[in-house]
């Protein structure tokens, strides 16, 4: 079935355009939203982002890392490409890691207000260590808020194997 621009999306100015802009600097202003046509079912939707780049606030040095955003919707969802142009305005952005994962997910709780939604970095190493912050959110007062403490505290139960950074 397809959609068109009657079915609640004509506030998306992004996906289509073919005048596509890229910010450098931090701009969360270009995240855009849409309806959930499913918001009577409780679902993940998760993004992969492994081109992801921010600079260290003390050095300068650029920082890459692979982002996994995971969410359940409730009302709104974000657009993909309004997120992926909103992950790029990162790229001179200057912010520890643990920082710029907090960022990102306040960023998406205010544009979207999800059930639940989780952000985690996996950041390539420099100087010999990498970093991977994990923050998660659940809406509160809702299972969603067990939900986010009980992920929190088993995330990392069972430790990936790390061979490839």
């Amino acid at each position: 079935m397809s959609h068109s621009r009657q079915d609640g999306l004509e506030d998306l100015t992004l996906l289509g355009n073919q005048g596509t802009t890229y910010t450098f600097e931090y701009d969360p202003g270009i995240l855009e939203s849409f309806d959930n046509k499913h918001e009577y079912r409780d679902y993940f939707v998760k993004f992969n982002c492994p081109e992801f780049t921010s600079l260290c606030p003390i050095t300068g040095q650029p920082d890459f890392a692979t982002i996994y955003i995971s969410y359940i919707p409730d009302v709104k969802m974000v657009e993909s490409k309004s997120l992926k142009l909103y992950l790029f305005s990162f790229r001179n952005h200057g912010d520890f890691h643990e920082d710029c994962m907090n960022i990102i997910m306040n960023d998406l709780i205010k544009l979207m207000d999800p059930r639940y939604i989780e952000v985690w970095g996996k950041f390539t190493p420099r100087g010999g260590i990498s970093i991977d912050p994990y923050t998660n959110y659940g809406k509160p007062g809702t299972k969603y808020e067990e939900m986010a403490w009980n992920r929190l505290t088993n995330h990392d139960l069972y430790p990936e194997k790390v061979d490839n950074r």
